[in-house]
This record gives structure tokens, C-alpha cells and sequence, in this order.
């Protein structure tokens, strides 16, 4: 029996539902931490660039943002006072400052999660590590599209 082929737009909706799901996750851990939503999205920003080993100062944040500069400050003053952000200076260069998620901020992260992760992983586990294959090749063409159509949209707009 040959598999029913899904239709572009099927997945598109699907993807959007996926999308909201993850956001009212997301949502829990934000409202639980007085976080906004903003900040939510640094501390992945933050802990994505540790976990691939590169340093992060608070321009490349607020540049992944899409924050001006006073934003980007006010975004990583409210997380240091909250306790999730540290500061430090680089060890390569003095002048340059680098953000880090504070451990415990990264713990408390971590717990949240990680029934998300277990349930994710777990679902993923179901597929094929050919099938997962091209899961990973879509996700990274759909961001590669994300990313465009906004790059379009806000040269555009200017």
C-alpha cells in the first residue's frame, strides 16, 4: 500500500498548531518567572549559544532579536536582576562583555523542559533515522524561509 501523500498546506497548518502549542508551553514557564515573552527568547538565544561553544555579547543578542540598542540593554538588565543573566568580560578581548544564563536560571530551564524534550525525543524516536533525516532538512529549510520572507518583509516595509 503506497502512503497518502500530504498536502504543502496541510503541513503548513499543521506546523502553525505545532507552533502554538510550544508557545502556550513556553507561556507556562514565562507567567511561573514573571518573563516576557522577549525575554523567553533571549534566554533560548543565550543558552543556544553556549550549548554551540560561542561566546554572545549583547549586540549579537539584540541583533537575533531584532532589539535597538536601549531594548537590548533594558532586556538584559530586567534578566540579571531576575537572576538568569550574568555578565562577564571576555576572556579574548577585555572590552567585550559576554552574556551566560546563570546555572540556576539554566537548572530551573532545565526541569521545565524537560517533559517536553522526553515527550519530543520520544515522539522523533517513532521515525526513521532516514525520515528524520529530512525532518531535519525541512526544519532548516523552513527556518532558512522564515528567516527570508522576514529579511523581504522588512525591506519592504523601510
Amino acid at each position: 500500500m503506497a502512503e497518502e501523500t500530504v498536502d504543502p498546506f496541510e503541513l503548513m497548518s499543521l506546523m502553525r498548531r505545532l507552533n502554538v502549542e510550544i508557545d502556550r508551553f513556553a507561556e507556562q514557564f514565562a507567567v511561573a518567572h514573571g518573563l516576557h515573552r522577549t525575554d523567553l527568547n533571549a534566554l533560548t538565544v543565550i543558552m543556544d549559544a553556549s550549548r554551540e561553544g560561542r561566546p554572545l555579547t549583547p549586540g549579537a543578542l539584540g541583533a537575533a532579536l531584532n532589539l535597538s540598542a536601549p531594548a537590548t540593554s533594558a532586556l538584559i538588565n530586567r534578566l540579571e536582576q531576575a537572576g538568569h543573566l550574568t555578565r562577564h568580560r571576555s576572556t579574548g578581548d577585555r572590552r567585550k562583555v559576554e552574556l551566560a544564563m546563570h546555572e540556576q536560571a539554566a537548572a530551573l530551564a532545565s526541569r521545565f523542559f524537560a517533559p517536553l524534550g522526553q515527550r519530543m525525543a520520544a515522539a522523533l524516536e517513532e521515525f526513521t533515522p532516514e525520515e528524520r533525516r529530512i525532518i531535519g532538512r525541512f526544519l532548516n529549510r523552513g527556518i532558512e524561509a522564515v528567516v527570508a520572507a522576514t529579511r523581504e518583509t522588512t525591506a519592504d516595509d523601510a
